[in-house]
């Protein structure tokens, strides 16, 4: 005749069940991360992936201006030599009554006096400074007169704030400028035009 386990023996064998089964669990568990391939850096994600980029725009290219009343009234191409940036006039949208004529700067100073205002410097000097470009000049071409300026880019590169001023920034005035694609006009055929003359000190 078997015997069955009593109450008691039958606890004992499922608690030393238990235990051998969770002993089991944690060597596996450890053989398994043992075995597991450590990171590297072929696996890793690059580092910063999806981040914008930090590298500013430039005033290079080509930029339209506008007169009081918002129309368009000239564009101008910026480049740079030697760390100045210069703009140039390379178009003119001419009042009703003044398409085709040659207008010249017959107010300006010696070596720009009676040049055709199409393709001379008006934007001289200036010195990049992150967005900012400081210690230039502009000439209006108007009255030949030449002032102090300052030019301040916007992050996304699409706007130009121009500052003329004589002496001091605060009493100048500021023109709003905005960018023109890249091909807006071919590169062969921007008027050319005289070196920006010499800064007086």
């Amino acid at each position: 005749m078997k015997r069955f386990p009593t109450k008691r023996a039958f606890l004992a064998l499922a608690a030393f069940a238990l235990a051998n089964a969770a002993s089991l669990a944690q060597i596996a568990s450890a053989r398994a991360e043992k075995a597991a391939p450590a990171p590297s850096e072929k696996t890793a994600a690059p580092a910063g992936k999806g981040a914008p980029s930090t590298e500013e725009q430039t005033v290079k290219g080509f930029w339209q201006s506008y007169d009081d009343s918002g129309k368009p009234n000239a564009w101008f191409y910026f480049t740079e030599k030697d760390g100045l940036y210069e703009g140039r006039l390379v178009k003119s949208f001419p009042k009703p009554g003044e398409e085709g004529k040659v207008k010249t700067c017959d107010k300006c100073e010696g070596e720009l006096k009676g040049l055709p205002i199409l393709g001379l410097p008006i934007v001289t000097g200036m010195k990049r400074a992150g967005l900012a470009y400081e210690d230039g000049e502009v000439l209006d071409p108007r009255d030949g007169q030449v002032y102090d300026a300052r030019m301040d880019l916007s992050a996304d590169g699409k706007k130009l704030m121009l500052r003329g001023y004589v002496g001091v920034s605060m009493l100048g005035q500021t023109k709003t400028w905005t960018r023109l694609p890249n091909d807006a006009m071919p590169l062969n055929a921007l008027p050319t035009g005289p070196d920006a003359p010499k800064r007086k000190e």
